[in-house]
């Protein structure tokens, strides 16, 4: 029966489902995030993705894995996606979808880089460009169970217009630091000069490692080697530093 019901559970996790665009928001001028309708969730963890599946007249079909940026809602999900120029997927869904269409979806994805309200200890989040988003999910996940837990957020990014959530971010809500690091032009009356994150960064904004916290680094390969290599470096336990990256 217990083997059963596990199985049962997986195999409603990898059912293709038809999603709704219900909702289009655009976030800079090379992302969207995109608010879908999906009968049936079965709800997602923090951190967790999805994978998107479109099928062409001809029956040809791509696919492609995309993280949660919304905390779990009913049968609503929210996934934020960055234009890659010469994407396949993702140009199509930045500049044609729009509300009322639909696409193919499965998931939720992973186990591994999840946060969960249970935990106690402090969060460190350090975002790399669009590696924001499942760490975005891990803080709306947060405000939305009323956990106390103190999070904070170093987020590299290019520039000020390719900031994703800005207001909500600026917002801000109790217990949550957010520092930005801008890598090629830095956002007016900002003290730190323009440059990719420094293990001096991740010192004075992160938590000391003697505070033990959970910390969680994403977005492209080279920026979550580099991070995850600096924050070793300052002493923070390996097994206590969770990655997820994309790109070569």
């Amino acid at each position: 029966m217990a083997r059963a019901a596990v199985l049962g559970r997986l195999g409603d996790r990898l059912r293709w489902r038809v999603a709704e665009v219900t909702g289009r928001h655009v976030e800079s001028p090379t992302a969207v995030t995109l608010t879908l309708d999906v009968p049936g969730w079965p709800g997602h963890l923090a951190g967790q993705h999805v994978d998107v599946r479109l099928t062409a007249e001809d029956g040809y079909s791509t696919q492609r894995s995309y993280s949660i940026a919304s905390a779990q809602d009913g049968a609503r999900v929210e996934l934020t996606v960055q234009r890659i120029a010469d994407g396949e997927v993702s140009p199509y869904l930045v500049d044609e979808l729009v509300v009322g269409d639909r696409l193919e979806l499965r998931g939720p994805v992973g186990g591994w880089f999840v946060w969960r309200p249970e935990l106690t200890e402090p969060v460190l989040l350090v975002a790399g460009g669009s590696g924001l988003v499942p760490l975005m999910c891990m803080i709306r996940a947060r405000q939305a169970v009323g956990s106390r837990v103190p999070f904070r957020l170093i987020y590299s990014l290019r520039s000020p217009q390719e900031q994703f959530y800005g207001p909500e971010l600026l917002k801000g809500a109790p217990g949550l630091d957010v520092t930005r690091i801008y890598t090629r032009q830095a956002a007016a009356g900002t003290a730190r000069p323009a440059g990719r994150i420094t293990p001096e960064d991740l010192a004075n904004h992160g938590w000391p490692p003697d505070f033990e916290p959970h910390v969680y680094v994403c977005g492209p390969t080279g920026f979550v080697e580099k991070a995850a290599a600096y924050l070793v470096l300052l002493g923070h336990a390996p097994e206590r530093v969770r990655t997820e990256r994309f790109g070569g």
